[in-house]
């Protein structure tokens, strides 16, 4: 790489960490705790790219991008941010940030991501507005859900219709909402419509004066048998015909389950109606495919919790092993259900991993039928091809390679520990590998284990 880097970042560690890799890969680097010394580079005309977080103790790095674009138009900003929620992606969106990446970030991610704003001469930037607070849990700073961010900051003020599918409790609706409530339709009705909200005499005049422009959402459109599927056509032909003040957009959702493998497979819907609603799909990750975000949602729901008046609990690293091996069949909403539960279930500031076996002995098992049937190469195979398509037309970030041996690895060796009471000499022998090298991928891995009875 051949350029000047400016980093703006409180945190030392991360600066001496992204200025050594930048200046080992060729480009001289500037970096600072201070976003007023930041602006005073790029106003003295320093630097060809700015790396910046967002929360500095001089100031917020998404509220500094306007002025960075009036003093230099053009220069491209790349935010960085541990604020991992869809509203910060969308607002670095809508501030026509270059890029953006979520802490912890993949470092070759983002040098590769550094190096194409280099070259680059001026790139299409998705907008949108500023949203409105919304702080239900739509947050993860897993690749899926960064992916799923992205997306949602191309599509959110198009007039595309949307398809959103996914399995029971990831969050299609609230998906849908937050379309609306960021767009720049946020100030006219939204109506989830089911089959029998349709009228019956397939005249949807009344339907489009309440929507009046806003936000139309065929939910659950599996449920939508033939003739309300006629109907939802005949809806969507009279919204195509409004005039432009008065045409909503049109969002479905469906509900997918893991055996299918397209939106309209084996589940009775007609051709037509998914075609026409189509224009965007956004697939939503099922939990099991973003494990890595639990700790995320779990401390957001014990936060909602103790607002609410309960005792302030935290999960302890075994018990929240506990929950990461755990498959969540209703995903988010059956983690909310637990998480709540164990909000409950004790005054000790730590839940124990002996509170969540607990828990999750009495929650429904998860199908086995497909863990007997399918390998573990299909299974990696079916992740793999989920997290491409999440990526529509564009190429996963850089360094997959890594980022899935990684997930594969992780839960092996936990679980392999776990089996063991935590004894390294033996599990070394069980995974057949040097105790030594073991010991540096639990490290590297940040897996950390205590001795316990073992299992077998």
């Amino acid at each position: 790489m051949d350029g000047t880097v400016l980093i703006a970042d409180d945190d030392r560690t991360i600066r001496t960490v992204l200025a050594q890799a930048l200046m080992r890969a060729g480009c001289k680097v500037h970096a600072t705790s201070s976003l007023t010394t930041l602006m005073r580079w790029i106003s003295e005309g320093m630097g060809d790219v700015v790396i910046s977080d967002v929360m500095m103790p001089d100031g917020n790095g998404l509220e500094m991008l306007p002025k960075i674009a009036e003093v230099r138009p053009g220069l491209p900003v790349i935010i960085i941010s541990a604020q991992n929620t869809v509203m910060t992606a969308i607002r670095a969106a809508e501030a026509e940030a270059w890029d953006y990446l979520p802490k912890p970030f993949d470092l070759p991610d983002l040098m590769a991501r550094t190096a194409r704003a280099l070259t680059s001469h001026g790139a299409d930037r998705a907008r949108a507005p500023q949203p409105t607070p919304n702080e239900l849990p739509l947050i993860g700073q897993s690749a899926p859900m960064q992916a799923l961010f992205r997306v949602l900051a191309r599509v959110m003020n198009t007039d595309l219709p949307v398809w959103i599918s996914g399995e029971s409790g990831t969050g299609k609706s609230l998906i849908a909402r937050v379309i609306h409530d960021v767009s720049d339709r946020r100030a006219r009705p939204y109506l989830a419509l089911g089959p029998a909200d349709l009228p019956a005499d397939g005249a949807p005049a009344a339907i489009l004066a309440r929507a009046d422009g806003g936000t139309i959402v065929l939910d659950g459109l599996f449920d939508f048998d033939a003739n309300a599927q006629l109907r939802a056509l005949r809806l969507i032909d009279a919204a195509t015909e409004a005039g432009p003040d008065t045409q909503p957009r049109i969002i479905a959702t469906a509900q997918k389950s893991g055996q299918v493998t397209g939106p309209q497979i084996g589940q009775g819907l007609r051709d037509d109606l998914y075609f026409r609603l189509a224009g965007a799909v956004i697939e939503v990750p099922p939990l099991r495919a973003r494990s890595g975000d639990i700790s995320l949602l779990v401390t957001h729901f014990l936060y909602l919790s103790e607002e609410a008046g309960g005792h302030p609990r935290r999960l302890a690293p075994d018990a929240l092993d506990a929950l990461n091996a755990y498959d969540w069949p209703g995903n988010v909403r059956e983690l909310e259900h637990a998480a709540r539960r164990l909000a409950l279930g004790g005054r000790a500031p730590l839940i124990s991993h002996d509170e969540v076996a607990a828990l999750l002995a009495t929650r429904p098992a998860a199908p086995v039928a497909s863990a007997q049937t399918e390998s573990l190469s299909q299974a990696v195979a079916a992740h793999v091809q989920r997290y491409f398509d999440l990526h529509a037309q564009e190429l996963p970030p850089p360094g997959l390679y890594a980022r899935i041996l990684r997930e594969v690895e992780a839960p092996l060796l936990r679980i392999a520990l776990d089996a063991v009471g935590g004894n390294q000499v033996q599990c070394a022998e069980l995974l057949g590998m040097n105790r030594n090298t073991l010991r540096k991928k639990m490290t590297s891995l940040d897996i950390e284990v205590t001795r316990r009875p073992k299992l077998m």
